[in-house]
């Protein structure tokens, strides 16, 4: 079994140096901060825990690699999924910080061209595996990969990134769902299911909910004033006004205001004390 030091290397190298970690403005600006990168094993009962409780549809990590490559057996103890966070810059979190509605320019570009970049590191990290060799996948470009409206907790996906990245020890979940890892939650997360193994990232926490201090402390709860639509509450996050707001109107919003087309808001990830850190009660 291998630390992963390479595939570390291998992705902070991209992130930090590739010319398409860039906004796209008249002068070169980067979308993302340094990578963090975690691993987890494919036989890590999590995974069976996810499914229990999201649904049947939920793939396993080796569920989804014997889908993909149907002439390699192995067990779920020879794969490892490697999860990476990279955090929206400073100038991302404070120009989103000053918006009480809708999404700042810098926020939705980070959602349209970051998360393109975020599939470039997808599939960056595909390609070097299997050059070495290494039979690889990355869940979100699977043509196994979808919605569902089925579960608790509809509308959902059949792979969860966040979900992939607290096995890895790198967040926990808060009150809007968001992932509150070391560098906050204003990021974005990838992952890649491998036939590799490597050593597990401890995880340094024994509760889905470890880091955000409504659960903790039962207090902050700033992100719930910060939502347009009031889709937070103290009893949780309401996904479908959210994604009515977010995926629908604010898609014409973006349009029409910055000429481009995606959809974002993400204002319950700027302006609140976990934007950029692990929260303490000195925070709040």
């Amino acid at each position: 079994m291998e630390d992963g030091s390479w595939i570390i290397s291998m992705i902070k190298d991209f992130v930090e140096h590739s010319p398409l970690n860039d906004m796209g403005f008249a002068e070169r600006e980067k979308i993302f901060n340094t990578p963090l990168i975690g691993f987890s094993s494919g036989a890590d009962p999590l995974y069976n825990e996810y499914k229990s409780h999201i649904g049947s549809f939920y793939f396993s990590p080796l569920e989804l690699f014997a889908k993909t490559f149907q002439d390699i057996e192995l067990t779920a103890d020879d794969i490892t999924v490697i999860s990476w966070i990279i955090p929206s810059t400073a100038a991302t979190r404070k120009e989103q910080a000053a918006q009480n509605r809708y999404p700042s320019e810098r926020w939705a570009r980070t959602r349209d061209i970051g998360e393109k970049f975020n599939n470039l590191i997808r599939r960056h990290v595909e390609e070097e595996l299997e050059g070495s060799g290494i039979p690889a996948l990355a869940p979100l470009l699977s043509p196994h990969w979808s919605r569902s409206d089925q579960g608790p907790y509809a509308p959902c996906s059949n792979w969860s990134e966040r979900h992939a990245a607290y096995a890895a020890g790198l967040g926990t979940f808060g009150l809007c769902d968001g992932l509150i890892t070391p560098v906050g939650k204003a990021v974005r997360v990838g992952s890649v299911i491998a036939a590799l193994k490597i050593t597990p990232s401890s995880r340094p926490y024994n509760d889905h909910h470890a880091y955000c201090l409504h659960f903790t402390e039962n207090i902050c709860r700033k992100c719930i004033p910060r939502c347009p639509v009031n889709a937070l509450s103290e009893n949780g996050h309401n996904k479908k006004p959210c994604m009515q707001y977010t995926e629908h109107l604010m898609h014409e919003y973006i349009k029409e205001k910055y000429g481009f087309e995606t959809y974002a808001c993400g204002l319950c990830q700027s302006w609140v004390p976990c934007t950029d850190k692990i929260p303490t009660r000195e925070d709040v």
